[in-house]
């Protein structure tokens, strides 16, 4: 009876997934996208699932110790992947080729940027690697209903629970949708933590004509 508690099963599936890719996972966004990039992948919380589901999938982190958890996980869960999927780089230089990538994951990595020139150095080359019709899922911190707090978007500030990051609004993040020539898969959904926090979910699909 122990073995069948939901909780545990859940986590023993899907790890601690972002909630909202699981999301995009029950709406069959990775349905026929099985090449997937977590770009930030921390200690690889959200590759559980793909690992065990025989997704191609891969990695990068400046962080060595993050890439050698996640390559010990990888080991686990799916022992054919090579290594080499797992790296410690730079996202801004990406060691994948253009157009290889049937998704990429960019989970609470990009409010960690200096600036809009660096975020934009991070989101042009994350979309570099995606294929046409490669989804790109962003979650990432904003201003959106924190405005009297926080302030202007497009630049780091200090949020109310007292971290400092580069906060987005949803003008922003539709700029930059249309500039790489993407569509929105969803509309912008942002969740507001208690008034301390924003944290803002977007979801890009690349069209056959995007940069």
């Amino acid at each position: 009876m122990a073995d069948s508690v939901p909780s545990r099963e859940l986590r023993r599936q899907f790890g601690d997934i972002d909630i909202y890719l699981f999301d995009q996972l029950l709406r069959g966004r990775f349905d026929k996208r099985w090449r997937v990039l977590d770009a930030g992948c921390g200690d690889g919380r959200n590759l559980t699932y793909f690992l065990r589901h025989g997704f191609e999938c891969f990695a990068v982190d400046d962080d060595p110790d993050a890439i050698r958890h996640v390559r010990k996980l990888a080991a686990e869960l799916a022992p054919v992947l090579p290594h080499d999927h797992f790296r410690v780089a730079d996202i801004a230089h990406l060691p994948w080729a253009d157009a290889s990538m049937d998704a990429v994951i960019s989970s609470a990595v990009l409010h960690f940027v200096d600036d809009e020139a660096h975020f934009g150095a991070l989101v042009v080359e994350m979309w570099r690697v995606l294929a046409p019709d490669g989804l790109f899922f962003g979650r990432l911190a904003s201003n959106i209903g924190l405005e009297d707090q926080v302030g202007a978007a497009r630049r780091r500030v200090r949020i109310p629970d007292g971290s400092d990051r580069f906060v987005v609004d949803e003008a922003m993040l539709r700029e930059w949708t249309d500039r790489l020539g993407g569509h929105l898969i969803d509309p912008i959904k942002t969740t507001n933590v208690e008034g301390k926090r924003a944290m803002t979910t977007w979801c890009v699909v690349k069209t056959s004509a995007g940069k």
